[in-house]
């Protein structure tokens, strides 16, 4: 599965400048379908969009638009910081969740895609399968925005790396130690590293890599380091940033107690943190299982940063709507 979606996504980067200019729209499915100076720019614009919301300036670029968000696996973080955020920015938000919408089960990925660009101004999906996101996208006639597949996370790490560049106020130098399974969320971060220069490890146990494909098209991009460490004390040393996930996440539950006793080294505790011998931010992309993959102390410690990343998605997911409306 995860050779043919690394697949996928080659594809994709590749055709992504024939894609831009041959139609007059632009989707956000991977962090890479923006270049370095479009993520920077989305980061600044975020930051923008922010002061605005915060400061209740009369900013509606969305007045009388409207977003069809696609749910087929729920989710309370993205489901409210869509529907606020673009309700927010002048636009109505509708919710489609797994009974209104059988995605690819019910009825066929590209009639879905083709009957609500009829309706709206753009689509956000949540979706289980990386597949469906690409034929969403490529028979929509407006901008898709990629709220999460098995593949990827890119709004997340949109957030993420706007909440590091707030608190270090640059992005030089930045080491980001994940720890944990080499899921979706590892993949976006890699995806991110063929845009941003960093250095990044995934800390995890063997056998749960990240795409090694992937790890190879970023190596060789000479753009970034990525290293693989199974040893959780090493691994985050010297670390800016520790970041962590559920050991168990999609389509993964059943796995659970397996799970457990086999990522049980590699929770993010006080001794994890103090190891890294900088005064290293710990984020987390929510929901968390405190006392399993993190602990309770580090959750509510100074160093925490989940909560001002938690809120970012929303600036971030403004950013990137805004920035792709801006280029239609």
């Amino acid at each position: 599965m995860k050779r043919n979606l690394i697949t996928l996504f080659l594809i994709k980067t590749l055709a992504s400048t024939f894609y831009k200019r041959n139609i007059m729209k632009q989707d956000f499915l991977h962090i890479t379908d923006f270049d370095t100076n479009e993520i920077m720019e989305t980061l600044d614009l975020a930051i923008e969009i922010k002061t605005k919301l915060k400061n209740n300036e009369n900013y509606k670029p969305f007045k009388d638009q409207s977003l069809a968000m696609i749910f087929a696996k729920p989710s309370a973080r993205t489901r409210v910081s869509f529907e606020t955020g673009f309700f927010r920015l002048g636009g109505h938000a509708l919710y489609l969740g797994p009974k209104d919408i059988g995605i690819g089960k019910r009825e066929a990925v590209k009639d879905i895609s083709r009957v609500l660009s009829g309706y709206n101004d753009m689509i956000m999906a949540r979706l289980f399968d990386h597949k469906h996101m690409i034929e969403l996208a490529k028979y929509a006639s407006i901008p898709v925005i990629n709220g999460l597949t098995d593949f990827n996370h890119p709004c997340q790490i949109m957030a993420d790396i706007l909440t590091v560049y707030e608190k270090k106020g640059n992005l030089n130098n930045l080491k980001i130690a994940y720890v944990g399974d080499g899921n979706n969320i590892v993949h976006s971060w890699l995806n991110l590293s063929l845009r941003l220069p960093l250095h990044f490890t995934c800390v995890c146990p063997e056998g749960y890599e990240p795409d090694n494909n992937l790890i190879k098209l970023v190596n060789k991009s000479n753009i970034s380091t990525v290293e693989i460490s199974h040893d959780p004390i090493k691994g985050v040393h010297e670390a800016d940033v520790i970041y962590t996930d559920v050991w168990a996440s999609m389509g993964q539950k059943e796995e659970v107690e397996e799970r457990e006793n086999i990522f049980k080294n590699f929770q993010v505790n006080s001794n994890m943190l103090e190891s890294t011998g900088k005064n290293t931010f710990f984020m987390h992309c929510l929901p968390a299982e405190r006392g399993r993959e993190v602990t309770d102390d580090v959750m509510e410690s100074s160093n925490s940063i989940v909560f001002d990343q938690a809120e970012n998605r929303m600036h971030a997911q403004n950013a990137i709507m805004v920035k792709i409306a801006q280029a239609l």
